[in-house]
């Protein structure tokens, strides 16, 4: 039975896509997780998978303990998930994003290339490496324009930066090597089970307990939001049908300002919850300070993926949050414990860590 090793299984979009194997394909799926803060899953649950799931609570960084995995699955494909992802986190802690994110990939890298070369030819040609990248790291657009697999890198933040690194190692791999590898981006992922420090969990969770909502600056950042189901997807089509040395780009066409997505959350958790003590959710809504080098938009062209990979995004802004309202509106002790145990409400990157926020009158 063919294996698809999937490193971050045990994160936000990685438990998808796990998710997403096991119910969908009859491929075997092994999940290598460190199990930081991040991780949404413990790793060890997969039920339904019928003996096709094993986890390895292993660092990327760990260059011996990796080789092992490799040596004891033999996975036909590696989809690299693993990292450091929260932008106001990196501007804190950018160490941190470093180690996981540019020697991780490194790491894992060095790794696969070696398994990869050792593999007989038929397994060897049908092996993949696919490296799960993100839209920031081409940086901030203007008001008009999109992304698309030839924009230019210019990161701008330590989490931007240190994912282009890892891009870039891919890309010298396979261009000096030949290591087949597929590079895809995306656009802002919501959905089930993302942790409450993202914008739009803290949104519904504060929506839910009465506690004010804070928007960056004047909130007028847009970001093209996905159905991290879609997201899921759309990787498992590119492992399947993408060419080794290509970039696909996933999004969904949903640009919406930081402050409208607020709103429309308020205003669906007003529908669903009419009768809660806090009123109308939208007088929770308080502007703070900004967080340094905010980008200010970003939007993907995903034609290349709906034309090669035959991949369109299914689920609809309004949909989504209303299945993701109701799910965190349903699991209060997932996410209870985990702003209890990792300090999700403080807020984060103004380079200093601590629970207070500066309130910025609103304009």
């Amino acid at each position: 039975m063919t294996t698809v090793l999937i490193t971050g299984g045990s994160g936000f979009i990685g438990s998808h896509l796990v998710r997403y194997f096991l119910d969908e394909t009859d491929l075997s799926v092994v999940n290598v997780d460190k199990l930081t803060y991040a991780a949404v899953t413990v790793g060890e649950d997969a039920p339904g998978a019928d003996g096709r799931y094993a986890f390895e609570q292993v660092d990327i960084c760990d260059g011996p303990a990796f080789r092992r995995v490799l040596a004891t699955h033999r996975p036909a494909a590696i989809m690299h998930l693993a990292a450091e992802t929260h932008v106001d986190r990196s501007l804190d802690t950018p160490a941190q994003f470093f180690r996981t994110n540019v020697e991780g990939s490194f790491t894992l890298i060095e790794e696969a290339t070696a398994y990869w070369k050792a593999l007989p030819t038929e397994a060897a040609d049908g092996f993949r490496l696919l490296m799960v990248s993100t839209d920031e790291v081409f940086g901030a657009l203007g008001a008009t324009g999109q992304f698309d697999e030839v924009s230019a890198y210019l990161p701008n933040s330590p989490y931007a930066a240190t994912k282009a690194a890892g891009d870039h190692l891919a890309r010298a791999w396979h261009k000096s090597l030949g290591l087949p590898v597929i590079v895809c981006h995306c656009s802002n992922n919501y959905g089930p089970w993302q942790t409450p420090d993202k914008l739009i969990p803290k949104v519904i969770i504060n929506a839910i307990r009465g506690k004010t909502i804070p928007i960056y600056g004047d909130g007028s950042q847009v970001r093209d939001w996905i159905w991290v189901e879609d997201h899921a997807k759309g990787l498992a089509t590119a492992l399947a049908r993408g060419e080794p040395g290509q970039h696909y780009l996933f999004g969904s066409s949903g640009e919406t300002s930081n402050l409208e997505l607020a709103h429309m959350i308020c205003d669906l958790m007003d529908h669903h919850d009419p009768d809660s003590e806090a009123g109308p959710r939208r007088q929770l809504i308080r502007m703070v300070e900004d967080r340094p080098g905010h980008d200010q938009r970003y939007a993907i062209d995903w034609r290349k993926a709906e034309r090669d990979l035959n991949w369109r995004p299914i689920r609809s802004m309004q949909l989504g949050l209303e299945d993701t309202i109701r799910w965190y509106m349903t699991n209060r002790d997932w996410w209870t414990m985990r702003l209890r145990d990792h300090h999700m409400d403080d807020r984060l990157g103004l380079g200093r860590s601590g629970p207070n926020q500066t309130e910025i009158p609103s304009k």
